[in-house]
């Protein structure tokens, strides 16, 4: 295992939610940025999802098809799980009872491990949608997926509960990262293609209204995104290689420089806002910022 240390600039600029491509950037602080794996995963290289204990799970560990585990204090991924044949993980979610919830894009699943075994279970299944891409859990027992169709550009916003998985909203664009806010009253879904974030309001059942833009870019795409405790969105800008920090009200409040292009997701401890951890795919590495 090789570990690196680098130091990364923090920028920030006058906010604004139409973001036009930016020229100058005003140095605000500096931040330690640790590269804590070296190419032990594949370009797929998706789904940072922390656990209560704080041990670190990741799609695609040295193989498609698997999930890969950095357990708190050890110093090497290892493999957690192989998925059942064919199916291909990419956002990771745990739930407060730490059970995980895996987004499974081959097979169109959302899969299920029980807390405490390895028994991958599907939770629920709909042949009829793209691909499920990236997901987030509801206190009240339901979550959120986005499903792209990169081929047509456009792309579905999907909900689902135990056996259920139905599409909410067709003919999107090409939807992407999504997140709730910390108290689960709003729902953001990013379009990547398009370059916008949508927010909506969201009720105790999973019905969604006010469907307004909350940001909308000019340049780059997008990936995954992740609220820190305080209601600010980390959004994975691709092919632009920083993290966006923005304000639940659409503020750009700065920026983060990572050391490649194509950051995928993003996840924070359960209990703390000091750290991120960023998966990378032209480095097939994972980043941990410390604030």
């Amino acid at each position: 295992m090789k570990f690196f240390l680098f130091f990364v600039l923090v920028y920030s600029f006058v906010s604004c939610n139409d973001f036009e491509p930016l020229q100058k950037h005003v140095i605000k602080d500096s931040i330690v940025s640790q590269v804590i794996t070296d190419t032990v995963f594949t370009k797929g290289i998706e789904g940072p999802a922390m656990n209560s204990k704080g041990d670190l799970f990741i799609v695609n560990f040295k193989h498609e098809g698997t999930i890969g585990v950095l357990k708190k204090g050890s110093s090497n991924f290892e493999l957690f799980v192989t998925l059942p044949i064919g199916s291909i993980g990419n956002g990771i979610r745990f739930d407060s009872n730490d059970n995980m919830f895996i987004a499974d894009y081959k097979k169109h699943n959302i899969l299920f491990i029980e807390k405490g075994t390895k028994e991958v279970l599907v939770f629920c299944h709909n042949p009829a949608i793209n691909q499920p891409n990236d997901i987030t859990l509801h206190k009240n027992g339901f979550g959120f997926a986005s499903d792209p169709s990169w081929e047509h550009k456009s792309g579905n916003l999907l909900r689902f509960s135990k056996g259920k998985l139905e599409i909410i909203e067709k003919n999107m664009g090409t939807t992407n990262g999504i997140e709730l806010s910390p108290d689960g009253q709003k729902l953001y879904v990013n379009e990547s293609i398009q370059k916008r974030i949508w927010q909506y309001d969201v009720d105790r059942k999973g019905n969604l209204s006010n469907k307004q833009i909350l940001v909308q870019f000019y340049d780059f795409g997008m990936d995954g995104m992740r609220c820190d405790q305080s209601g600010n969105i980390y959004l994975a800008r691709y092919g632009k290689g920083v993290i966006t920090m923005i304000s639940k009200s659409g503020e750009m409040l700065e920026e983060i420089l990572l050391h490649g292009k194509n950051p995928t997701n993003i996840t924070f401890p359960k209990v703390s806002s000091k750290e991120i951890y960023v998966t990378i795919q032209d480095k097939k590495w994972v980043e941990k910022i410390i604030f």
